[in-house]
């Protein structure tokens, strides 16, 4: 950043509201803490569920919420009501929508300067995003500009969540086969099979489980499955008969291995994606570190009315398979769509499993070419920049 930005560094003010587990939480934590590290810039993250914010920040569970707390740089407070009268950032972020305090709302609008004020949207791979992305929207009564920013794939929409040094820590973990093997040994996986598939299985509620979790015990490759605890555990239970499962229970059916991982924080997911040779994943946070594990990986899309979520995993398959051998790219798809509802995992299984050699060189590759183009944070902290400088 050059010398002007950073004499004018502002302080950001996120706002989350949690919708949907930690989906919400997990992107606006990240993108809180990699704001903080860059620069040292100031951060406010609110937040209204702060136990969902416990999950993934252990350090924040025995905080009093009433008080909040300082961790990584950020300032987390809980988001209630009434909420206080204070001086708003010269930054304020809206995440995915959420209506901002009428009150900060009337605070910004009676400030000289007034705040860059940001809806940051759900991340899309479909191409209107790019004509939306940047837009003003004045607010009806208020001397008060809000502009939409849309995380994506392309040059011209806001990009993906990509703290500095993630790349290198990914490929360290990776080098470092001890670091690995002790990480899998203090979950309780060891002596895995040379030729066996280590996956991650992470994902929304999935009644058509049984017939794949029966198809990993028969097929002809070792299979070791890592649950990290979440909404599909108890379809896994289920699928395997029983009740319920818990963190630190191992079940072994054929050649089928499956463990159920606790609950864990974000460093700690990562370095789950990274052991893994395929990786299931949900929402967009999961969704997002996935590519940036370069690993093969299947997207649980969160499910939408009207199945426009449907278009959304359509646009995002377009792109990724672009380049990719036909064969791999429709073993792919098809998996990916009845894994989505559309069609019978168990059956789409045996081609994708063919073609995870073909989809772990593209998982590299399509992994460097995203990072070759600058991540969220920089273009967000550039918009934001240029948007002040134009204010006055």
């Amino acid at each position: 950043m050059n010398v002007d930005a950073i004499a004018c560094r502002p302080r950001w003010e996120i706002f989350c509201q949690v919708v949907d587990n930690f989906g919400d939480i997990g992107v606006c934590w990240r993108l809180a803490r990699d704001l903080a590290l860059r620069d040292g810039a100031a951060v406010r993250l609110w937040v209204d569920d702060w136990g969902a914010l416990g999950r993934l920040c252990p350090a924040a569970r025995d905080v009093d919420p009433a008080r909040g707390v300082e961790l990584a740089g950020v300032q987390l407070r809980h988001w209630r009501t009434p909420f206080p009268a204070l001086t708003p950032g010269e930054v304020v972020i809206e995440a995915f929508a959420c209506e901002l305090p009428a009150i900060h709302l009337q605070a910004m609008a009676e400030l000289t300067v007034k705040p860059v004020w940001i809806n940051l949207e759900y991340l899309s791979a479909e191409d209107w995003v790019a004509g939306c992305h940047g837009l003003a929207s004045p607010h009806p009564r208020l001397a008060l500009v809000k502009h939409f920013f849309f995380p994506g794939f392309a040059d011209d929409t806001g990009g993906l969540l990509r703290e500095a040094g993630l790349l290198a820590r990914r490929d360290a973990f990776r080098r470092d086969g001890a670091r690995r093997a002790a990480w899998l040994a203090a979950r309780g996986v060891v002596d895995l099979p040379p030729d066996g598939l280590l996956l991650s299985l992470f994902a929304y509620e999935q009644p058509a489980l049984a017939p794949l979790l029966q198809a990993w015990a028969a097929g002809p490759r070792p299979v070791t499955a890592l649950v990290p605890e979440g909404r599909v555990l108890g379809d896994v239970a289920r699928a395997l008969g029983r009740s319920q499962l818990a963190a630190g229970e191992r079940v072994e059916l054929g050649r089928l291995v499956l463990v159920v991982l606790p609950f864990s924080d974000q460093d700690g997911y990562d370095e789950l994606l990274w052991a893994c040779n395929l990786n299931f994943v949900r929402g967009e946070d999961s969704f997002v570190r996935a590519q940036w594990a370069a690993q093969p990986f299947v997207w649980h899309i969160y499910p939408q009315a009207d199945a426009a979520h449907c278009d959304k995993l359509e646009a995002f398959l377009a792109r990724h398979c672009a380049g990719l051998a036909p064969a791999a790219a429709e073993a792919l798809a098809r998996f990916w769509r009845a894994w989505n509802g559309d069609g019978d995992p168990a059956a789409a299984w045996p081609a994708f499993a063919a073609a995870l050699p073909a989809l772990e060189a593209h998982a590299a590759d399509w992994c460097a070419r995203l990072a070759a183009t600058s991540d969220l944070v920089e273009r967000l902290t550039k918009f934001c920049f240029h948007s002040r400088a134009a204010a006055g």
